[in-house]
């Protein structure tokens, strides 16, 4: 997505007590930043401008997030966003981290010791090329990273995307890492699978007419 650039992102960002601009300094101790540290921890993979991650966030006081995104201008909108959700609930901000990273480097800011328990991955860049296929969220090399994380026990994916080739190529993607797809749907907002908290792009689509694709998809 383009975006114009926000030039006081940085500084809020810097200034923002939940944000962490080099997460790797948490690799193999996420658990312990947390202040309800006994809290399983999701993970959201592109945030985008927060509006997902903060509903959720403030409606789940018992589950730790952390919400990432590699674009410096979207984190602003989404520390904007989040601070919000979080002010309108009369709630501090203790369970979720905002973070800077590029998903191609997830390795360098989790490990196996984070025992990451969901990833929500909703409307990501479908990458339609061929070539540029392998940088989708959903590609084989992404998801074996994440299993590296995941819990061996609960872990799952939560998808949703408004692509169909992404979807049906992400469903193979799964199958080939091991995944067990335990629930999907063609049309979320006629099925819904899941909690309906939904993304700016979801509003978006579903406007147009667009139905929205969606799967849960487990580690075993």
């Amino acid at each position: 997505m383009r975006i114009r650039r926000r030039p006081w992102a940085k500084k809020e960002l810097e200034e923002a007590k939940f944000y962490i601009d080099n997460p790797s300094i948490n690799k193999g101790k996420w658990k312990d930043s947390f202040q309800n540290n006994n809290n399983p921890i999701h993970l959201e993979i592109g945030c985008g401008k927060g509006s997902f991650i903060s509903k959720l966030a403030t409606k789940h006081q018992e589950i730790n997030y952390i919400a990432a995104d590699m674009i410096e201008t979207m984190l602003g909108l989404s520390k904007r966003n989040i601070e919000s959700a979080y002010q309108n609930d009369n709630l501090e901000i203790n369970n979720l981290w905002l973070i800077r990273m590029n998903a191609e480097r997830i390795l360098d800011v989790f490990s196996p010791e984070d025992v990451i328990e969901r990833i929500y991955i909703n409307f990501c860049n479908p990458w339609p090329r061929g070539k540029h296929k392998k940088r989708r969220l959903t590609h084989t090399r992404q998801l074996e990273n994440y299993k590296q994380f995941l819990s061996k026990k609960n872990g799952e994916i939560y998808f949703k995307t408004d692509n169909d080739e992404l979807f049906e190529e992400s469903i193979e993607y799964l199958k080939e890492t091991g995944f067990t797809i335990e629930k999907i749907t063609y049309d979320l907002h006629s099925e819904m699978i899941f909690e309906d908290i939904r993304t700016e792009h979801e509003e978006m689509f579903s406007n147009q007419g667009i139905k929205i694709k969606a799967l849960i998809a487990k580690f075993k």
